[in-house]
């Protein structure tokens, strides 16, 4: 027997059975046929977004905090060049979720005839997206959006993209009853995949040898839920661990193998950390520029380095290893525990943890402050200190901003994976408040929050409508300094000018009251707890616009020193400044 739907109603069909529970983005006339769809489907919430990038933003995010997959869906045309720059959130950061846009009519796409909004969405997503396709007829619609699934999800993830004309969601077909009961095993592979057992050996022998290993945990540590085995052997060793900025929380702030979150954003400590270590145990990191100096990535050629990486493409580049193990982290680090059970006492140092452990206490002593002076705007590491003080216990907090997320990344302590969220791939500024809506959104009952400069919260600051519209009462906090401040700093101290670097006169918190949120002016210091419990406590969204002036972070020099890679060849180095 067979049944009959339209394109929209298979695709939403394939998607339910795969245990999809969010779809983000804009309504727009041509998805019709998929909105109807999704309106039909018990169990899909929709929540309409203000631009089309926030969708896949959201869709990443869920991903990160909950390891579901999200859909994102735009029109045609300009919807799809809106979603492009949220697709690169996702795609740098290795976060799978599935796009979907609408197109003309077949007979007017592919190649398109020359009607208002045409656009080949599917060129202008291939750079942001692992895998896209279009779907020229709706029989094929299983297959696509298997296959579609399938790409996102295996080997290193991310997101891919649907282009389907407007007539192939309308189009009703024919398809087998038992279509859409299949298991997602029969058509993608579930399951992690161990190493070699000659590697895990070498590995261990290395291990067994090293006076001074170090553990570096990435993303993909979070991904295959790896964490305990990262604690177990970082116990075994006796060593100190750095978990990147996508792997925050592997190691608890607490915890006595914690030496700093996220790379050089984490300061000296960590730099002195890779100059001192022997053996360097890599898992789940793609070593991108967080992980740099002038000299490049921190695991030096003179190290001996032990590689774990699902993607086989992450395995000798940039960083050269000794040992690579293309392999599940959490498969990979539960053999390499077992053949470290047998082997004969390890050879770590004695001081070597306790060293690493006072480079971190004579770090963090740099972020005492004096008391503000009467008018005088918070200084950033002070707010930051406020702000964790006054957390709630579940709450997950979203770092945003350049110079903002450096200052939070040190001084918010965390306590486990998926609570502390970074967009260190791609940097995009703007991307926190659509991360925290989808954390609200997937997690009502706990307390969703964003700490976010200025600068950034101009970028999205219209998705607090959709907070208000859908019921998402995300807490936002702004470093308000009134300027691009990092890019100020640059434009002084290189060449000694200023342009464009101003921000001075915007009040969020009425533009926050306007949009039927709770909002305040928070000045002094003593007001930032009690204005967060007032925000918490109005079950709106909420934003509280703080004054803050701009205080280089410590860990600058480190980010400068990691723009220079690159440029020694050349001569001397410009001075590195980003907003991102």
């Amino acid at each position: 027997m067979g049944i009959q739907l339209t394109g929209a109603q298979a695709l939403v069909r394939i998607l339910a059975n795969e245990g999809v529970g969010h779809v983000y983005g804009l309504v727009g006339g041509k998805l019709s046929p998929l909105l109807h769809a999704i309106a039909q489907q018990p169990g899909l919430r929709f929540i309409g977004t203000r631009h089309e990038a926030a969708g896949p933003m959201m869709a990443a995010a869920t991903f990160a905090a909950t390891g579901q997959l999200a859909l994102a869906v735009a029109e045609m045309g300009p919807g799809g060049l809106n979603m492009v720059s949220g697709l690169g959130v996702a795609f740098n950061n290795q976060l799978p979720l599935l796009a979907l846009t609408t197109n003309q009519h077949r007979a007017a796409a592919y190649p398109h005839s020359g009607m208002f909004m045409d656009l080949d969405t599917v060129a202008a997503s291939r750079p942001v997206t692992k895998w896209n396709a279009v779907v020229h007829d709706a029989r094929r619609m299983p297959e696509l959006v298997r296959r579609a699934l399938r790409e996102a999800l295996s080997g290193r993830p991310g997101p891919v993209h649907l282009d389907i004309p407007q007539d192939v969601l309308a189009q009703v077909c024919e398809f087998h009853d038992d279509e859409f009961t299949l298991a997602p095993q029969r058509y993608r592979a579930i399951g992690r995949s161990r190493p070699d057992a000659q590697a895990v050996l070498a590995a261990a022998a290395l291990l067994g040898q090293a006076r001074r290993p170090l553990i570096v945990a990435g993303g993909g540590v979070v991904a295959s839920d790896a964490g305990e085995q990262v604690r177990l052997l970082a116990g075994r060793l006796r060593c100190p661990v750095v978990a990147t900025q996508m792997a925050l929380g592997v190691v608890p702030s607490g915890s006595e193998h914690f030496i700093g979150h996220g790379g050089l954003i984490a300061g000296a400590p960590i730099q002195e950390a890779f100059a001192a270590a022997d053996v360097i145990l890599s898992v789940g990191c793609r070593w991108s520029s967080w992980m740099w100096d002038a000299q490049g990535p921190y695991a030096r050629r003179g190290h001996r380095t032990i590689a774990v990486n699902i993607d086989p493409s992450a395995l000798g580049h940039p960083v050269i290893h000794e040992v690579a193990m293309q392999a599940d982290a959490k498969a990979a680090l539960t053999d390499l525990i077992a053949a470290l059970e047998g082997a004969q006492a390890l050879r770590t140092e004695q001081d070597w943890l306790p060293r690493c452990q006072a480079a971190r206490r004579r770090y963090e002593s740099l972020f005492e402050v004096p008391e503000e002076g009467a008018g005088e705007a918070m200084h950033p590491a002070a707010l930051a200190r406020e702000i964790a003080r006054a957390l709630p216990a579940q709450a997950r907090v979203v770092y945003d901003g350049g110079h903002t997320s450096f200052w939070s990344n040190d001084l918010t302590p965390v306590q486990e994976v998926r609570t502390r969220f970074h967009e260190p791939g791609m940097s995009h500024l703007g991307f926190g408040l659509p991360y925290a809506l989808a954390l609200s959104a997937t997690q009502p009952g706990r307390p969703a929050v964003l700490v976010t400069g200025d600068g950034s919260f101009g970028f999205t600051l219209n998705e607090l409508d959709t907070a208000r519209r859908h019921g998402l009462p995300v807490l936002t906090i702004i470093h308000n300094n009134e300027a691009w401040g990092i890019i100020r700093a640059g434009q002084r101290n290189a060449l000694d000018f200023e342009l464009g670097t101003g921000l001075q006169g915007t009040d969020y918190a009425a533009i926050a009251r306007g949009f039927g949120c709770h909002g305040e002016r928070v000045a002094v210091l003593h007001e930032v707890g009690p204005a967060m419990q007032r925000a918490l406590a109005s079950g709106l969204p909420a934003v509280l616009d703080c004054r803050t002036r701009f205080v280089p972070h410590p860990a600058m020099p480190l980010f400068g020193s990691m723009n220079r890679y690159g440029f020694e060849a050349l001569g001397p180095a410009p001075a590195a400044a980003s907003s991102h």
